[in-house]
């Protein structure tokens, strides 16, 4: 089962200009049923396009340490830029990637709902330490294999 990201809603205490961003990098063009914004175009230029649209997004996440919301709430979205920012950078899989995955629609609503005190932050910060360990152990791994393979073709090496 999918989950369905909203779109965002306005919330008390919440500036418009941060929906406004979330909608024009995540959804601001439609095409029948599919909308995407301009992260997934900027992350047709190559090299600095998802690292313009990262900086971007990072707009949403300043705004979130100056309205005091949780830590947990801060990592969570900076997992999520994290995320769109270095996937997005891999060539044809990063670019559907963006198309999919809408960070800063996603920025919005743990904004909106750490503002009303809706956040668990226990599972955002379950979140953020997955990502971490998945991070850790990919890599890890090609370590891993190159410490095994010196070994194999030069024993007295390591």
């Amino acid at each position: 089962m999918r989950t369905q990201i909203k779109p965002p809603q306005p919330a008390q205490g919440l500036d418009p200009w941060v929906e406004r961003l979330a909608n024009l990098m995540d959804s601001s063009v439609r095409v029948g049923r599919w909308s995407f914004g301009l992260d997934p175009i900027l992350g047709l230029v190559p090299g600095i396009g998802d690292a313009i649209s990262g900086f971007i997004s990072l707009a949403l996440v300043v705004r979130a340490v100056q309205l005091r919301v949780p830590k947990s709430a801060i990592a969570r979205m900076m997992v999520n830029v994290g995320l769109d920012t270095v996937i997005g950078a891999v060539p044809i899989l990063g670019s559907i990637f963006d198309f999919a995955y809408k960070a800063n629609t996603r920025n919005v609503m743990i904004l909106r709902e750490s503002l009303v005190g809706a956040r668990n932050a226990r599972r955002d910060w379950a979140i953020v330490a997955g990502v971490i360990a998945f991070a850790l152990l990919i890599v890890s791994v090609p370590v891993i294999v190159a410490i095994l393979l010196i070994r194999a073709y030069w024993p007295g090496w390591l």
